[in-house]
């Protein structure tokens, strides 16, 4: 029997419930809309608010049909997992540059061919020409998130079949990383001003009957882009401060209505300069959160799902990504079925494991690999995969 509220923490003790991390492909129509708006082109708010509505109603029909349990809009209503909160913070202007990955200067052959592939392609990016804090940062209100929310309880009401709903919101830290403080005396105080802004958006969530997933790519993936040419201790030290704001934002909602998700970085590349999770162990057991989302199906990470007892602990859960979301391979459902055992007979409890992809499959418009049938295809992998792991790990099926 599955025990749940729409927004909250599933557990099955019949099956491997399936979910993912977010970002679903998005139709070539609204691609075009997002790009159009983020480059200060003419685009028409009103189509851009009616293609996206009718994205998500498409968007929540195929989860249904891929079999997936726990869903959400595929972020269908924003042009990225981050910039979408220009519409929703003040203080942000100017443009600067993120530093290149460590792990692709590493190889400037292959950072080369990155660089060609991007440019010949309609997208969005999250690394150039990005905007800096350059005021006080305060939040504009929550019309555009309970815009979002009621379009996607609208959805699910007209497309029953979901038995849990989440929304994704971005950590203070990762806003802080990628948008540069030119206005606080400090980074902590740039921090704890994002965190204090953004304790509106989740608590909004939440208040609108879903859970909170907050994407914390920072917390892993910083290592190796704005803290590079630092120490070890630096980066820990920037961890633990965006672990405090963020516990502090969501101080007032319940441990099993948050998911917080972290990863190295949602992109094909070597990865070899990726920090190892054991180093990061620490702050991300310090989450006031219930759930954990993590990568444990990429070659550099896969081996980590060893780590997750010490994680987790005797409460929390995990949704393991078993399906990679960087290539078009579609794991075969035998392979999903190992990876999903592997996890569930370390942890000790197949109720704490829900089966997962590693990221999202459009974290920003136009920049996946990921053909959209493909990803289809990989997230119908996944609910086949979770059916043969359930066989194996509950013995009534």
């Amino acid at each position: 029997m599955i025990k749940s509220l729409m927004g909250a923490v599933l557990r099955s003790s019949e099956r491997i419930l399936t979910t993912h991390t977010g970002s679903l492909p998005r139709p070539p129509e609204l691609s075009l809309l997002h790009i159009a708006r983020s480059k200060n082109q003419s685009a028409d708010s009103e189509a851009l608010r009616e293609v996206g509505k009718r994205a998500v109603q498409e968007v929540v029909t195929q989860q249904i049909a891929a079999h997936i349990d726990i869903g959400n809009d595929g972020e269908q209503q924003r042009d990225s997992f981050l910039l979408h909160v220009l519409q929703r913070l003040s203080g942000f202007g100017g443009q600067w540059n993120r530093e290149p990955f460590a792990d692709l200067t590493k190889y400037p052959d292959y950072m080369e061919a990155e660089k060609k592939r991007l440019a010949s392609s309609a997208s969005i990016s999250v690394r150039q020409n990005l905007p800096k804090a350059i005021s006080a940062i305060q939040y504009l209100g929550s019309q555009f998130i309970s815009r979002e929310c009621t379009v996607l309880a609208d959805a699910v009401i007209q497309n029953p079949g979901l038995k849990g709903c989440f929304v994704t919101s971005p950590s203070p830290g990762t806003i802080a990383a990628c948008m540069k403080n030119e206005f606080y005396s400090s980074d902590d105080e740039y921090i704890s001003a994002l965190g204090s802004a953004l304790t509106q958006e989740y608590v909004a969530i939440v208040d609108h009957g879903f859970m909170l997933q907050i994407d914390c790519p920072e917390l892993a993936l910083e290592r190796h882009v704005g803290f590079q040419k630092k120490g070890l201790p630096d980066f820990l030290r920037f961890g633990e401060k965006v672990m405090a704001a963020l516990n502090d934002s969501i101080r007032t909602i319940p441990r099993d209505q948050t998911r917080l998700h972290v990863c190295w970085g949602n992109y094909e590349g070597p990865h070899d300069e990726d920090i190892p999770l054991e180093a990061i162990l620490d702050i991300l057991c310090s989450a006031n959160v219930g759930t954990f989302v993590l990568p444990l199906a990429n070659p550099r990470h896969a081996h980590e799902y060893r780590l997750l007892p010490r994680l987790l602990g005797d409460d929390r859960t995990i949704v393991a990504g078993v399906i990679d979301t960087t290539t078009n391979y579609i794991e075969h459902p035998a392979v999903v079925a190992d990876r999903i055992c592997k996890v569930a007979e370390t942890i000790g409890d197949p109720t704490r494991v829900i089966a997962g992809t590693d990221c999202g499959f459009e974290t920003v418009t136009g920049a996946s690999r990921i053909a959209p049938s493909v990803a289809w295809a990989k997230l119908t992998s996944l609910a086949e995969g979770a059916q043969l792991a359930s066989k194996r790990l509950f013995s009534k099926i």
